[in-house]
């Protein structure tokens, strides 16, 4: 492994109970990417933009303050269970679980007690996909209302080739439902670069999840050929179709010839500057989301954020699989623990 990736830590605040958070720049000489162990948050990805100027592709925050204040979930993990579960409750195992109704009448992201609230146990590692930052927490059987005492480590690292690895892994006494996720908003021209409307999106993806107007799966998967709004197989720029949307996309896509094995499946490109972000996955699918509620929030050095200045890339399960039993499961027990990859890999 190359000795040329730096780690750096520093103090990145202390929240009102006194916590001490954490800050972890990861750097490879070209590019670096910032963590925290405040919700294993990505604070942000600097890369190279010419004479020595850089910019940062990440939407979010300047300080631990603006992140604890946050509910847009900025570079965020999400869990027990991303996305949404319908009517705010499941059966599993003949037992019906509540959860919080947090989004009305459903649960997005896990209700009111996140993830992305807790302070993480962190430490540097270095693995076969790079070098990075281990992040470590104990759910609790009951906590957002889940069956099962979960353990959960989420790693990050960075290579020489510009890679942004995310390992999920997490092991259940009892079967419960898992579904982690990174909540990162990107814009390949920069926080502060505007609508992402002339910014590439190619995916090999041919289906994506039908939904209800609360957006939860009617269980039906739609083929893009009878609705090309959404077909991507192709390069086409995230403009050329978003109003015909409604408010932007918010849908999960399928990726083709899914089989848990790392895939790369998209790549997102900004014609203008050149740079470009490809991901692979051993996941079934992808939230592709517009930012089409951030208009208002403000974010970094002050700039406030406008309707579509990113798009989130989502690598998860199908919304409301406990609820659906033709989705690729998503149900970890004690024989079955969770192992997920991600890979965003950076061009400039």
């Amino acid at each position: 492994m190359s000795t040329l990736i730096r780690i750096k830590k520093s103090k990145f605040g202390t929240l009102c109970d006194g916590k001490d958070v954490s800050l972890f720049t990861i750097s490879n000489g070209k590019m670096s990417v910032s963590v925290t162990n405040y919700g294993c948050t990505i604070t942000s990805i600097l890369l190279p933009a010419g004479k020595g100027k850089k910019i940062d592709a990440l939407l979010g925050c300047s300080t631990l303050e603006g992140f604890a204040n946050d509910n847009l979930s900025f570079g965020t993990v999400v869990g027990r269970f991303a996305n949404r579960i319908g009517g705010a409750k499941f059966s599993l195992n003949g037992k019906e679980y509540v959860l919080d109704n947090n989004d009305s009448g459903n649960c997005l992201h896990g209700g009111f007690d996140r993830y992305e609230k807790k302070v993480w146990d962190a430490k540097k590692v270095i693995t076969k996909r790079g070098h990075g930052i281990e992040f470590s927490r104990f759910s609790p059987d009951g906590e957002q209302g889940m069956p099962g005492n979960l353990s959960v480590k989420v790693v990050y690292t960075l290579n020489e080739k510009n890679e942004l690895s995310l390992e999920y892994t997490a092991s259940s006494d009892a079967p419960t439902p898992v579904n982690l996720t990174n909540h990162a908003y990107f814009n390949l021209k920069g926080y502060n670069g505007g609508a992402i409307y002339d910014q590439e999106l190619q995916l090999d993806c041919s289906k994506f999840v039908e939904v209800s107007e609360k957006l939860i799966p009617t269980g039906k998967l739609l083929s893009v050929d009878d609705n090309p709004v959404f077909d991507f197989r192709k390069p086409k720029l995230l403009g050329k179709d978003i109003e015909a949307t409604g408010n932007g996309y918010d849908h999960a896509y399928c990726v083709d010839e899914y089989d848990g094995r790392l895939k790369q499946f998209a790549v997102l490109r900004d014609p203008e500057s050149g740079r470009s972000m490809t991901v692979s996955t051993t996941l079934p699918g992808c939230q592709v989301y517009t930012a089409n509620w951030v208009a208002g929030s403000q974010g970094k050095n002050g700039y406030i954020h406008k309707r579509h200045d990113a798009v989130c890339l989502e690598t998860e399960s199908y919304p409301d699989t406990p609820n659906q039993a033709s989705f690729p499961p998503c149900i970890v027990t004690p024989e079955k623990p969770y192992h997920e990859v991600t890979v965003y890999k950076f061009g400039f």
